[in-house]
Order: structure tokens, then C-alpha cells, then sequence
């Protein structure tokens, strides 16, 4: 007859680990870099509430957003999720402490909303960092005052509407138009085509009930450029108001709890005062002043507000690796498959090496993702005008790097995690689709990284010629002689940290060299600078990419 054999039971790692060689908490102080108390009050502040932590059976507590509501429903639970975080006090200080603590601060609770849900974290990035940013950073006392202190509270609900159908990455093209009427002290801003349609405006949907309009401001039939304008689009029960359109951008792949909208405008009017005036204003008479006489410096600095964005984005996607890493090691630690004897146990996924090879070089990685991100973090919070251009190259480069390799971190978690991995329940697998936009939004990462070549290749080209010394972008090392590698290589020089170095400094000194001589032969064929520049970054991107 048949006997009953002991089924295969599921303990916990940490059931039948031995302790850890190291502290735990210095290792998380190390990555976390910042502000663990606030971090850990923020997590209570989220398990303590069953809109983030519903109770099961048995008392377990399920930390994770229901991705199998609708899109409505995802809609909606993310704003209860932030009347609850303003109500406990979380955004308190985000917009009006001043400080690089407080900015810290402000990037750590932002931090921990993230690693629970992306979508509350676009939500809230969108509504304190860029509404609110673009108000803080490139407005003046007149709207922090009328806005910052509402904004906090939640009061007022802020979008921003920047990206149009016909332009993303080249905002420069954008097509709304801000006309001025001197004769009522308005600006009367209007879509005048199809394209110009703002595109992918996050909030817009169902929820903002400002935003901010960039636009080419038009004055006496002179365009000025792209500059930014507040305008209101619903009233606060809601409702759109008058000559404004929105259309709901509908389901995504992912981030479905974020509102994404279009916003079309006919010929709406705005005061005079609600230009973002910081860089250049409008006197009442129709005259055109600025600080900043360099149009493209002016321009450059109504961007600003991305560079946070950026910032967030790529710590972000380090958090999330970290999660996903963090579920596929656990899986690796409790399941079992197949044994190395007749009779024997069946082993752990991770006593494996090939499993090993798969995960812990990951693993590595992220440490020094966090390490990366924890330096740019620093870098931003303690900017001054000196090191724009080097917060520019660095929020791009590492947008842009951090991000991929999120998604090629979360893939292997998926697959190591084998069937389990496509459960919505355990994460990895919506994680793929949560954060693939990661690539393409606030700057595509492609663009993004011929922006940064072409920063590293006028900084190359102007330190030659005029003879200096290499000061900022990391490329200080040019300043020395050129790393010499060692015709023994022993196990101990491969491991030094000095041997690894000089690998990467000689391998950046040797692709600049390239870079700008391949740059050199297009000009010197006939191309313009741009194309030649286009052309070698095409080069470039086919011979490292195969």
C-alpha cells in the first residue's frame, strides 16, 4: 500500500544560516549613505497602514501594491496611499526647509516610497520635485509664497507639462506658444497644432489641478524661447476648466497607479505673474529682461528641474535592484533541486556555482550602483554654479547607466526565480514592466549618453588647447601620466583595487583619444561639427555594443 512520505517544507534562510560574518547594520548604513532613522519611520509609517499592508490569514502582513486592480482602481488607492502620507506628516519640510539636510531627507523618504511602489514614488516625484521644483527653482518669492506652503500640504495638486506628441528629448522644439497682451497684462497660451499636444503629462488625468506650461514665448512677434508658465487646469472639486482639454493617455505596461494625461490649450489666459520669472521676466509694458543674456544658458537653465529628476530616477532603479535581488537570493536560499548523491538531500539553488555565477556578481554590482548614486546624491545637494555642467553630465550618464543595468538585473531575477518569478505577488516580474520606462523617461538614455560624450569631448578638446590642466567630470586622471599595466599579471595585481583603476582610466583616456580623432577626419571630410559628432557616436555605439 502506499505510505506518506515528508513533503518538502519551506523554512526561512535565516532559519538555518549561520550568523553573518559582518553587521548587518553597517552594511546598510554603507549603502543607505543617509538618514537610516527617517528611513525606518517611513517604513512603520507604511506597515502600520492596510492601505500599504494588508492583513492575511494568520497575521502575516502583504507588502506589496495589488498590481491586479485596474487602472482606475490602481488610480485611486495611490492617492489614498498619499493623503495618508501627508496626513502622518511625511512630505512635511519637503518644499519649504531649506538645506542640504533637508534635501537629504527629502531624497530618503522618497527613497522608501519607491522600494514599496512605484507609482506612488512617480506620483509624489512628479507633484513635490518638478511641479514643486520648477516653482521653487525658477520662480521667485511671489510664487513661493502663493504656492510652496499649498503644494506641501496637498492642497494644490502640480503636473508638469513639458513633453508634447512631437517632442520629447529635443524640448527646444516644443510647439505651445505663450503670446503676451501687453494691453491686459496676460499671457494667452495655446496648442496650435496636433503635435503640440502635451504628452504623457503624469497627474494630468485625473488629479492636478495646476500645472506647469512650457512654451515658446512669443513678444511682439519675437519668440524669446522656451520659458515656463503656471496655469491652472481644473478647479479644486475637479472639474477641467474652460478652454483646456484633457484625455486620459490610458493603460500602460506598468505604472498604471500614475494618471498620465493630454492637455490641449485654447487660447487660455494666464497673469503676468504667473511666469516663472528667476531667469528672465516680462515687464507690464511688454519688455523682455534677463540675467542670463546667452540664449542657450537660458535655456539650459529652465531644464534645471530635470536634473533632480534624473537624480531620483537612478537611485531609484538601484533600490529596485536591490529588491529584486534581495527576493531571488531568499528563493535561492529555501528552494531545493536535485542532489549530488543517490540517497542524499536535494540542494539549495545557491549552493550551485552556476546559480552563484548568475546572482552574486549582481549582487556586487549594486553595492557599487548604491555607492554611485550616494556620491551624486551628494554632489546635487551641495551644488553651486561652478559644478552645473558636472551634475549635468553626471545625472545623465548614471540615469542612464543605473537604469539599464536595473533591467538587466531584474531579467536574471526573474529567470532565477523560475516560475515563481511570474507572479505578480512576488514582485520581480511587475518590476520589469514598472520600470522599463526608466529608459525613455526624463531623457532617453541613448540621448542621453551622446550628451554626455559630447560634454567629455569639448572638455577634452578645451583643456588641449588652451594647455590646462583637466579640472571636473572625472577626468582629472589625464592630468598624470598614462597607467602602465604590468607584463606579469599575478592573482594579487588582478584583485588590487589601483590595477582595476587604471584599467578604467586607461581605457576612458584611450576612447577620448578615438573619439576625438575619429571626430577630427569628419571635419576635416566636410562634415558640420554636429553631424561629424553624430556620425562617431553612431561608430562608437555599433563597435561596443556588438
Amino acid at each position: 500500500g502506499l505510505q506518506f512520505s515528508p513533503c518538502l517544507s519551506y523554512a526561512p534562510p535565516e532559519s538555518s544560516e549561520a550568523p553573518p560574518a559582518f553587521a548587518p547594520m553597517e552594511l546598510r548604513a554603507l549603502l543607505d549613505g543617509h538618514h537610516l532613522r527617517e528611513r525606518d519611520w517611513a517604513y512603520g509609517a507604511m506597515e502600520e497602514s492596510p492601505l500599504f499592508c494588508p492583513r492575511r490569514a494568520g497575521g502575516k502582513v502583504f507588502v506589496s501594491p495589488d498590481y491586479n486592480e485596474g487602472k482606475e482602481g490602481q488610480r485611486e488607492a495611490t492617492m489614498r496611499r498619499i493623503g495618508y502620507l501627508t496626513r502622518r506628516g511625511v512630505f512635511r519640510g519637503w518644499l519649504t526647509e531649506p538645506g542640504p539636510d533637508a534635501e537629504l531627507r527629502k531624497l530618503a523618504l522618497l527613497e522608501c516610497l519607491g522600494v514599496y511602489d512605484h507609482s506612488l514614488a512617480i506620483k509624489v516625484g512628479v507633484h513635490f520635485f518638478l511641479w514643486g521644483g520648477a516653482v521653487k527653482f525658477l520662480g521667485t518669492k511671489r510664487h513661493h509664497d502663493k504656492w510652496l506652503l499649498d503644494t506641501e500640504n496637498y492642497v494644490i495638486k502640480g503636473c508638469f507639462a513639458m513633453t508634447e506628441l512631437g517632442h520629447g528629448s529635443n524640448v527646444r522644439g516644443i510647439e505651445t506658444v505663450a503670446t503676451y497682451d501687453s494691453k491686459t497684462g496676460e499671457f494667452v497660451i495655446n496648442t496650435p497644432c496636433e503635435s503640440a499636444q502635451k504628452y504623457w503629462i503624469g497627474g494630468a488625468a485625473n488629479h492636478a489641478t495646476h500645472t506647469i506650461v512650457f512654451a515658446q514665448l512669443h513678444i511682439n512677434g519675437r519668440n524669446e524661447g522656451v520659458h515656463a508658465f503656471i496655469a491652472q487646469i481644473r478647479d479644486q472639486d475637479e472639474n477641467v476648466l474652460p478652454n483646456i482639454h484633457i484625455a486620459d493617455c490610458g493603460h500602460k505596461i506598468g505604472l498604471n497607479g500614475v494618471d498620465n494625461g493630454r492637455i490641449w490649450f485654447n487660447n487660455i489666459r494666464v497673469p503676468r505673474e504667473n511666469l516663472l520669472n528667476l531667469v528672465a521676466d516680462v515687464l507690464p509694458d511688454g519688455k523682455y529682461v534677463s540675467m542670463i543674456d546667452n540664449p542657450d544658458q537660458r535655456f539650459a537653465a529652465f531644464l534645471s528641474p530635470l536634473t533632480l529628476g534624473r537624480v531620483n530616477i537612478a537611485v531609484n532603479a538601484v533600490y529596485i535592484s536591490k529588491v529584486g535581488l534581495a527576493i531571488a537570493v531568499r528563493y535561492a536560499l529555501s528552494r531545493r533541486a536535485f542532489s549530488t548523491t543517490p540517497d542524499g538531500p536535494e540542494m539549495l539553488l545557491l549552493d550551485y556555482p552556476s546559480h552563484q555565477r548568475r546572482l552574486l556578481p549582481l549582487l556586487a554590482k549594486v553595492c557599487m550602483m548604491s555607492s554611485a548614486s550616494n556620491f551624486m546624491k551628494n554632489m546635487y545637494v551641495k551644488r553651486t554654479p561652478e559644478i552645473s555642467k558636472a551634475i549635468h553630465v553626471y545625472s545623465s550618464a548614471l540615469k542612464a547607466t543605473l537604469t539599464w543595468q536595473n533591467m538587466t538585473t531584474l531579467q536574471e531575477c526573474r529567470e532565477a526565480c523560475g516560475g515563481q518569478g511570474l507572479k505578480t505577488e512576488n514582485r520581480v516580474g511587475i518590476f520589469k514592466a514598472e520600470f522599463d520606462v526608466q529608459s525613455t523617461f526624463e531623457g532617453d538614455n541613448n540621448v542621453l549618453l551622446q550628451q554626455v560624450s559630447k560634454a567629455l569631448y569639448a572638455e577634452f578638446l578645451t583643456t588641449q588647447r588652451k594647455k590646462k590642466s583637466f579640472k571636473g567630470l572625472g577626468l582629472e586622471h589625464l592630468n598624470g601620466p598614462c597607467p602602465v599595466i604590468p607584463h606579469s599579471l599575478t592573482s594579487v595585481i588582478l584583485r588590487s583595487s589601483k590595477f582595476q583603476m587604471d584599467l578604467f582610466c586607461l581605457r576612458e583616456r584611450d576612447l577620448l583619444k578615438q573619439f576625438a580623432e575619429e571626430v577630427a577626419r569628419h571635419l576635416a571630410q566636410g562634415e558640420s561639427r554636429e553631424r561629424a559628432l553624430m556620425l562617431v557616436n553612431f561608430t562608437f555605439y555599433c563597435t561596443f555594443s556588438c
